[in-house]
């Protein structure tokens, strides 16, 4: 697709009128490539495959083996939620959000392959493997939502969030089908687990390398250099929480509603990622489901996502992002309902389909909102707030699922029950939330 001027990028249709003077589309392709390349990470390692095999193969099925899985996850999370902020403010400061994405692509790429090795009783190797890939996945998240207000015009951060995240749910589908493809073909030559993981963790590094390349070859960088003496950002580093402190003290006095709208966000995304987290878990203990049964579960599941973000993208901008992510707090709900009330494998299958459509179209409207409060000049720190909540999120959901289960001796069906309740939450906050008018 040619580089067009704007003019003619307006004149040849919608693309153009949604995008920003300069913004051409392949530039907006090369950008949502990036969601495309990291999406196989999250479907294949953490939600599918990798969990799976950490439990019961590389912990041999110990009753710690859970526990240590979720806790990995959560230094993770809990690191990048006292950095993340730092590093956008770092990365605003020097117009240097391209170099924050290399080198967080750099880091997840590497310590993914770490994951290699991890064969039964390398409990270690495997744990540093996932909480680090993980670490700088959600870095390299982050940055990229923070190029989308300087690529999308205000009334079009909707849509555009949305083809970033239905064509990242496409490329969490090409690594799981790949990946469901050498575990089909492995166990019909009577290999097992600790032969073909290795491979899958192989195809998903290789899918995201190459799938990342448009996005370092033609995102450019449009913030300029501020001047901001370098130590003071370091001293800043060395006092993460501190500044963590004064972000959200300034968020509550300059920017209140922005703050209401990351508490909205944290709210929801608990629940979120107790889907993301478990749902293989619950599939197999609940329900019954075998490793192929699962990945194909879970590759529907992307494809009603995929959908879902694509197509409600467009809806978002014409009804409103408040309104928008109020209907698929709804459909979380219902979902949650549903999943509880399931007694059969259609009646499963009906949620875990709504699952998908709310999750692409929840994390799709919450990014666009999270662009229209972003201040011009500060997109990756304030990008950088939102990963927190988000990140913050993730670590008391599973944990909240985990402590229901272990409560009531293992009753995951109450346990996706009292999950509803960070969605009802979520829709509660989010009716305090006034988005500011249009320009």
């Amino acid at each position: 697709m040619s580089a067009a001027a704007p003019s003619t990028d307006v004149a040849a249709g919608e693309a153009g009128w949604s995008l920003n003077p300069g913004v051409t589309r392949r530039e907006v392709w090369a950008w949502a490539m990036y969601d495309f390349a990291n999406s196989g990470y999250s479907t294949v390692i953490i939600t599918t495959v990798f969990s799976a095999y950490f439990v019961g193969v590389v912990g041999g099925a110990a009753p710690w083996a859970t526990l240590a899985w979720t806790s990995a996850l959560s230094l993770s999370y809990f690191c990048l939620m006292l950095t993340m902020p730092t590093l956008g403010a770092r990365a605003d400061a020097r117009a240097g959000k391209r170099r924050l994405l290399y080198s967080s692509t750099l880091g997840h790429v590497g310590f993914m392959l770490l994951l290699i090795w991890a064969g039964p009783g390398d409990v270690w190797l495997a744990l540093v493997g996932v909480a680090c890939s993980n670490y700088f996945y959600c870095i390299g998240e982050s940055v990229i939502g923070a190029f989308l207000p300087e690529l999308a015009r205000p009334h079009a951060l909707g849509r555009v969030s949305g083809w970033g995240w239905s064509f990242g749910y496409c490329g969490g589908m090409l690594s799981l089908g790949l990946s469901l493809v050498v575990v089909l073909v492995s166990q019909s030559h009577g290999l097992q687990a600790p032969r073909y993981v290795p491979w899958v963790v192989m195809v998903t590094a290789a899918v995201f390398v190459l799938a990342a390349l448009p996005s370092f070859l033609m995102l450019r960088e449009r913030s300029t250099p501020r001047n901001l003496p370098l130590q003071s950002l370091w001293r800043d580093m060395r006092d993460m929480l501190a500044r963590l402190a004064r972000l959200w003290r300034e968020t509550g006095v300059d920017y209140p509603q922005y703050r209401r709208l990351l508490m909205c966000c944290a709210c929801y995304q608990a629940g979120i990622s107790v889907v993301i987290t478990l749902a293989a878990v619950y599939a197999q203990q609940v329900m019954g489901f075998g490793m192929a049964q699962t990945m194909i579960m879970v590759f529907t599941v992307n494809i009603a996502a995929a959908a879902g973000a694509f197509a409600f993208g467009y809806a978002q901008d014409r009804i409103g992002h408040k309104r928008a992510l109020a209907i698929t707090l709804c459909g979380w709900i219902a979902m949650v309902l549903t999943a509880y009330a399931a007694v059969t494998v259609p009646v499963f299958w009906a949620a875990a389909f709504l699952a998908g459509l709310c999750m692409g179209t929840s994390q799709s409207a919450g990014r666009a909102m999270v662009g229209v409060f972003a201040p011009a000049g500060r997109l990756a720190e304030f990008f950088a707030l939102w990963t927190f909540a988000v990140q913050l999120a993730a670590v008391v959901g599973p944990l909240t699922y985990g402590l229901v289960t272990w409560i009531t001796h293992g009753n995951q069906r109450l346990a996706i029950l009292i999950t509803g309740l960070f969605f009802v939450g979520g829709l509660a906050l989010l009716a305090r939330v006034r988005m500011p008018r249009p320009a």
